[in-house]
């Protein structure tokens, strides 16, 4: 996921666009509705949620009925029934058995399957999690895209227009040096300059087509005519003020760590369901079978027999003592401790990486202040010496050359300024998501700095 704007990308002024525009609320409910990451992860929490179900199944009460219908076809003599009966047949005569029978069973003592279910529960907290990280990540995905298209367009805003100063440029050039006011090298460098802000104009159009794909691969919707960010934008430091608090919150809230935290428990469960592995297993068990059986000498006469006898009731325990597995059990502590010591340095991976991002990002949010504040005032001195330059090459006491620069550099500080200003709120947001604390009334705040 990107989470930086270019400082390459150069950009003009914001400006309001008549008519309607699309916003950035809308741009999110667009995404909640369509955007594939979100939609998968949702899908795994309910995997991992039903977990917890199959896992206390093991625990609950067994219930099992089977009827069973055989016929045996024989010359005469006599068959054994399944029940232990000595039945006569006839010549090509045939014997009809049937058993009806239902097991009841209820695990009374299975340390494993206890453990299997505490498992169960803690992966379904850390699906959980792992669902609002995605939710989040979706608030910060949506803005950057949003923003990406922004400052894309202003690009290719800035290049139209400076393409626009260096055409101008060099037709001034050529007339000047048919009027015998300028020399050819004049001319041919306003014209290298002209031609190459005009690839580079048209390598800007191909940037916005793919930013404006970038945030409809979110949305799963073309994207329309965006609004856009404020002039007047509020420049307000953190709350509350102060690094180690949202570092702290980082720690206790971030959702990624938090699901890491939850897997490292069930891995810990997991581990005493392997080592129970040794353990004995007992059950309660509710047996009842009922036999009959029929038989007949010849055939197409009608049957004969006892029919069905009477019903067997078997109560008792079970009692399972596991000897030997051929190295299984062992083989599966082994596993489940690995994982375990696999999934306890991914969490320490991710606290490390979560507060590294709430230091960060509160840095660059407190320095982004004066950051935007130096941008701005930098615009306004580029655009002061490009109108100087232009007035004093009129006179002839200024180089074209120096015209040319003083243009690029215009064209750079408004890049920057339009780049400081966009990743000045997308690091606001970062910075809650660092802390865990993102959800949608934070992009309704920046929504409200759009125009």
């Amino acid at each position: 996921m990107r989470t930086f704007l270019s400082p390459l990308l150069l950009g003009l002024a914001l400006a309001p666009l008549a008519g309607h525009a699309d916003d950035l609320m809308d741009a999110y409910r667009q995404a909640v509705a369509n955007d594939p990451v979100l939609s998968t992860a949702s899908a795994a929490q309910r995997v991992s949620a039903e977990d917890v179900p199959q896992a206390r199944s093991a625990l609950l009460p067994q219930l099992s009925l089977g009827l069973g219908l055989e016929q045996i076809h024989g010359g005469s003599g006599t068959t054994t029934s399944s029940n232990g009966n000595i039945i006569t047949t006839g010549a090509a005569g045939h014997t009809r058995e049937r058993n009806l029978g239902g097991t009841l069973s209820q695990p009374l003592l299975d340390v494993a399957a206890i453990a299997q279910l505490r498992a169960a529960h803690a992966s379904r907290d850390a699906g959980d999690e792992t669902l609002r990280a995605a939710t989040q990540r979706l608030c910060v995905r949506v803005a950057d895209a949003y923003f990406n298209v922004l400052v894309a367009q202003d690009e290719l805003d800035v290049f139209r227009s400076y393409e626009d100063a260096y055409k101008q440029e060099f037709d001034q050039s050529s007339v000047r040096f048919k009027n015998g006011l300028a020399m050819a090298s004049d001319v041919s460098q306003s014209q290298a300059y002209y031609l190459y802000i005009k690839s580079q104009r048209i390598g800007a159009e191909a940037q916005l087509k793919d930013a404006r794909h970038a945030l409809e691969q979110i949305t799963g919707q073309p994207t329309g005519t965006l609004k856009k960010l404020r002039e007047d934008l509020p420049l307000t430091p953190p709350e509350p003020a102060n690094a180690k608090t949202w570092v702290d919150a980082a720690m206790d809230s971030n959702p990624v760590v938090l699901a890491a935290r939850y897997t490292v428990s069930a891995d810990r469960h997991l581990v005493s369901a392997a080592r129970a592995g040794r353990l004995p297993t007992l059950d309660a068990r509710l047996q009842y079978g009922k036999f009959g059986s029929w038989s007949s000498a010849v055939p197409g006469s009608p049957a004969n027999g006892p029919g069905y006898g009477p019903g067997v009731t078997t109560v008792g325990l079970t009692l399972n003592v596991p000897i030997f597995s051929g190295g299984l059990t062992r083989s599966q502590v082994r596993r489940a401790l690995a994982q375990r010591d696999e999934d306890t340095g991914v969490l320490e991976s991710q606290r490390r990486q979560a507060a590294r991002d709430a230091a960060n990002y509160y840095n660059l949010v407190v320095d982004g202040i004066e950051q935007v504040q130096v941008a701005r005032t930098s615009v306004e001195a580029a655009r002061k010496a490009v109108a100087s330059m232009r007035a004093g090459y009129e006179i002839g006491t200024q180089s074209l050359t120096n015209v040319v620069v003083a243009i690029g550099t215009l064209a750079n500080v408004q890049s920057e300024y339009t780049v400081v200003r966009h990743q000045f709120v997308l690091n606001k947001l970062l910075l809650k998501q660092a802390a865990g604390e993102i959800d949608v009334h934070d992009l309704e705040e920046v929504n409200r700095l759009l125009q």
